[in-house]
């Protein structure tokens, strides 16, 4: 063979190699995993437990999207963790999520926030929980006791101090007060440390589940639906009457009408339209998967999904909540 030949030969091969390289960086362009935190709440709320379910079904069934569920102090933290771009996707009640966008209440000092609406998942409950034989009946009965109003910069606590205002008590002066987390404060009530606590979330919730069903204790839930008329008249149409039926809560004596709200995920406005649409397509379509970790996983819809958000919708919640109809 020539030395020209085997010179043309060489090169061509270089030439064919690079080719093939030119040919693969695209592809592997696309395929770039991306990562998403999902911030939740406390281990002892269903924030967290949901939460590490939507991770699992992301990331097994959105192609190169690999979700991460994040212990938080739960849904106002939650809200300036999207802003700093510290958290892609958030659980959120209703009012966090409107205060948020609004700049107005617990976010004056950050501003306006870009939040859009996923999903409304499930009833945010207002609980006020305490044990038998501790002289408190009515929410008025919380004054001079040891209450925890929730982890500082929750959703619970911003609550909490809601009702505090519309019932002209002082939090700091009227009650001895303390700032923990939902299964801190159901420990704590255990414990006799406390005489009531706050949280906000699902049911049932696991901590409070897991209070009740303790041999010993019989909790009682304390019925706040008094509080509906005046709240909507300071806060807006964000709440609504729901009741807790003694079967949610071993050692519950009777049925408790309390104050609700909905739970949202939410994220930030910039999220990508085609990540946001396979998010909500996997909640939804794959929503069986949820069971073994939220026993009414199945109550959501996409039906149900679009009631109840105080804040516009995510483009690509829009895009697939269309396709089915229910926008």
């Amino acid at each position: 063979m020539s030395s020209e030949k085997m010179k043309y030969e060489f090169l061509a091969s270089i030439l064919a190699v690079f080719f093939l390289l030119s040919l693969s960086l695209p592809a592997r362009a696309q395929i770039e995993t991306v990562r998403l935190s999902i911030a939740t709440g406390g281990t002892g709320g269903i924030f967290y437990v949901l939460g590490g379910g939507f991770a699992s079904i992301i990331s097994k069934h959105v192609p190169h999207v690999e979700a991460t569920a994040e212990v938080t102090a739960a849904a106002v933290d939650n809200c300036k963790l999207i802003m700093a771009h510290k958290a892609d996707l958030a659980f959120v009640m209703a009012e966090n999520a409107y205060e948020g966008f609004s700049g107005t209440e617990k976010f004056k000092s950050v501003g306006k926030i870009p939040l859009r609406t996923l999903a409304t998942l499930y009833p945010a409950v207002l609980h006020i929980v305490t044990m038998e034989g501790r002289d408190i009946e009515k929410v008025k009965d919380l004054k001079g006791k040891r209450v925890s109003l929730g982890a500082p910069g929750s959703g619970s606590e911003a609550w909490a101090l809601k009702v505090f205002e519309i019932l002209g008590l002082d939090p700091v002066k009227d009650i001895r007060r303390e700032r923990l987390s939902v299964a801190e404060s159901a420990g704590a009530l255990k414990d006799r440390k406390i005489d009531a606590f706050f949280w906000g979330g699902g049911i049932p919730t696991s901590a409070v589940l897991d209070l009740a069903a303790t041999p010993g204790v019989k909790i009682k839930l304390v019925a706040n639906d008094e509080l509906l008329e005046p709240m909507h008249k300071k806060y807006g149409p964000i709440y609504y009457r729901l009741v807790v039926t003694k079967e949610t809560y071993p050692g519950m004596a009777q049925d408790v009408p309390v104050v609700a709200q909905a739970n949202m995920l939410v994220c930030h406005e910039k999220l990508a339209e085609e990540v946001a649409y396979e998010i909500v397509k996997v909640i939804f379509e794959h929503r069986g998967d949820l069971r073994a970790v939220y026993k009414d996983a199945e109550k959501m819809s996409p039906e149900t999904a679009v009631i109840g958000s105080p804040i516009a919708f995510h483009p690509g919640a829009i895009r697939y909540y269309k396709e089915k109809k229910v926008m």
